[in-house]
């Protein structure tokens, strides 16, 4: 499918950037955020939960980088 390693991380990449715009929110946020005058005070709990997701996604990311680089030196030497 990809022709090398890097076409295949930046594939990753762009899709975990592309997978942060969609909009979450469990059950209980959504019933108690329902309505017409609760859009601004829905859109930054939906933003919120975005923001928590992307974090752990961002740590598993430079882990897995990092276990790449170190791989990669053992591997020169």
């Amino acid at each position: 499918m990809f022709k090398n390693k890097k076409n295949q991380y930046l594939f990753l990449v762009f899709f975990f950037i592309y997978s942060v715009s969609s909009s979450a929110q469990c059950a209980m946020c959504r019933a108690a955020l329902g309505g017409e005058g609760n859009k601004a005070q829905a859109q930054a709990v939906n933003d919120g939960i975005v923001f928590l997701m992307v974090i752990p996604y961002l740590l598993v990311a430079l882990l897995g980088y990092a276990i790449y680089r170190m791989r990669k030196k053992k591997k020169l030497d």
